[in-house]
């Protein structure tokens, strides 16, 4: 019984290992992750293999688009875009047609699982010119509010939440979704009960809500997203 018992722990014990391995084998320089994606084109697009290792991202196109195959360090990034359906690399490199405008990479047919993989690698290696246009929610979100995200056309209906180290906004519009960490957001902001503004590097976003956003809620999630930009925050009983 006991050497059953110790058989079946080590085999549960190697199960749990093998994924972590197959894990740091995927990004070492000898053996990164690969994904089969699509470069979209002015006109309809190419496949290649984007290889992802742990300070960089390479992409192969072959054939008469070959010219297009390019190497990024993470700091050559000017802006990386991951949604679960497009991936855009945004670089320092001149638009030769658009003077002033910076080139663009973007990748559409994604596989299924890439955003899932790559998020956590992004999110680990990349600072503020990340954006996560997904819903990586918090396991345990501390609070929730209802809300549309204004926008010049309309808006998008989805849902805030807010965790102790990340802001999302849910909505079920491709590419409209949105994962911050606490130290992406610039600033928070509120004109009034149904209005709530977060600014990042990336863009202001405002929000209507559909309920009213409790001043306490408000003001300890200022004091967080300040905090983490280092500033010292005085509790008003400091001040009287």
């Amino acid at each position: 019984m006991e050497m059953a018992f110790r058989i079946k722990a080590q085999a549960i014990a190697l199960l749990i290992w093998l994924p972590a391995l197959a894990v740091g084998q995927a990004l070492s320089p000898a053996n990164p992750l690969r994904f089969r994606v699509r470069h979209r084109h002015i006109r309809n697009g190419a496949e290649g293999i984007l290889r992802v290792e742990s300070d960089s991202i390479v992409f192969e196109e072959p054939g008469k688009h070959k010219a297009h195959s390019r190497e990024w360090k993470f700091e050559d990034i000017r802006q990386l875009t991951l949604g679960q359906k497009m991936l855009r690399i945004q670089t320092y490199e001149d638009q030769r047609w658009q003077p002033g405008r910076d080139r663009e990479f973007v990748f559409d047919e994604l596989p299924k699982d890439l955003a899932d993989q790559l998020y956590p690698l992004f999110s680990r290696r990349l600072d503020q010119r990340f954006v996560a246009a997904l819903a990586e929610g918090p396991a345990q979100p501390e609070w929730q509010i209802p809300a549309k995200l204004l926008h010049a056309t309309g808006g998008f209906q989805g849902v805030i939440l807010v965790g102790r180290d990340r802001v999302v906004f849910r909505t079920t519009t491709d590419g409209q979704s949105r994962t911050w960490r606490i130290g992406d957001i610039d600033s928070v902001s509120s004109s009034g009960p149904f209005d709530f503004t977060i600014t990042t590097y990336e863009n202001d976003f405002r929000f209507e809500l559909k309920q009213v956003l409790p001043e306490a809620r408000y003001e300890e999630l200022w004091r967080t997203v300040n905090r983490a930009k280092g500033l010292q925050i005085l509790n008003r009983k400091d001040n009287e």
